[in-house]
């Protein structure tokens, strides 16, 4: 289907054609710009953008005006797309509406390859980011399609990717009481639970699929799984998702990745898939006004080191 009249297809450096689909897809104005005139005609065509960001696996908004979180929030309102709370260890603020920084810890780190809240029971199905403040230099968010992952370490590692598929996966995590803002993964159990009681956080875990074990000091650690190694989500083409954070997880300070059953996965295997997920990743460089909309059961995500400042802002959506 034809972009509506108020759209044009534009490229970007750093794209890649997929499958025959362009990754992302670029849209820009056709004629006038301004934030007022995309928001009614997002709202004028909400089918024909979903349809696309799950076809592309992303969508790229760019030369609209887009020029602060506010106006980024009557973008994210006008797609329609209800609000999920994010969980997860990233260290984040609030700033309008149901728009949050992205992960605040320190710039010169790199974030790992990763599907949002990919552990989670109920996970968003959209991330839409906005560029508020480009970086002088790095800072990309470079994604990842999925299934192309999975079809990697099929034809490399068949075995033990259908073993591993099928005796599932276990992850623990460690985290701190309070907010930690020095790490990219210093988010407190606290605040990651809304709460500093440990019984109502306990109760809320369980909900999320996950259990609490509770460290000398005020930390805690969370055990998830089993899980599955790969998914498969309807209207999809049937891809099998390489939905899991194995590689980024596997034999870190803070976490691990293991068998459901505690026995190791091997570490050969671990490190050829970041190979992969790395050889198959898309980037672009960030500029002022961007809004970058990734269908998160498609597309793992990262971040690159970046000189300051730079500014990201993000929304999750079911």
């Amino acid at each position: 289907m034809e972009a509506p009249d108020f759209f044009s297809v534009s490229e970007c450096k750093g794209q890649k054609t997929i499958d025959g689909e362009q990754v992302p897809l670029v849209l820009a104005p056709s004629g006038g710009n301004g934030c007022d005139a995309l928001v009614e005609a997002i709202k004028a065509n909400r089918a024909w953008v979903e349809g696309k960001v799950v076809a592309n696996s992303g969508l790229l908004l760019r030369g609209f005006d887009v020029r602060d979180a506010a106006e980024f929030n009557a973008v994210v309102e006008a797609l329609g797309w209800p609000d999920i709370r994010y969980v997860g260890p990233a260290p984040r603020t609030h700033v309008h509406g149901r728009v949050w920084t992205a992960n605040e810890g320190p710039l010169e780190e790199f974030i790992y390859y990763h599907h949002e809240m990919v552990l989670i029971k109920e996970c968003p199905e959209k991330v839409i980011l906005f560029c508020e403040v480009p970086p002088p230099s790095g800072g990309e968010t470079p994604f990842v399609p999925s299934f192309r992952v999975t079809e990697r370490a099929l034809e490399e590692f068949p075995d033990t990717v259908e073993e591993l598929d099928a005796r599932g996966l276990r992850y623990t995590f460690t985290a701190p009481g309070k907010n930690h803002t020095g790490s990219m993964r210093g988010r407190g159990w606290e605040d990651a639970f809304g709460t500093s009681d440990k019984a109502e956080a306990e109760r809320r875990a369980r909900a999320l699929g996950m259990e609490v074990e509770w460290l000398p000091g005020g930390g805690a650690r969370t055990v998830l799984g089993p899980r599955k190694l790969t998914r498969v989500f309807p209207g999809r083409k049937g891809r099998r998702m390489w939905f899991n954070t194995v590689v980024g997880m596997h034999g870190k300070e803070l976490s691990s990745a293991t068998l459901a059953d505690g026995s190791e996965i091997p570490a050969e295997f671990v490190r050829r898939c970041g190979e992969i997920i790395e050889e198959e990743s898309i980037q672009f460089r960030w500029e002022k006004g961007d809004i970058l909309i990734l269908d998160n059961l498609a597309t793992l995500h990262g971040r690159r080191p970046s000189l300051p400042p730079r500014r990201v802002l993000v929304a999750t959506c079911k």
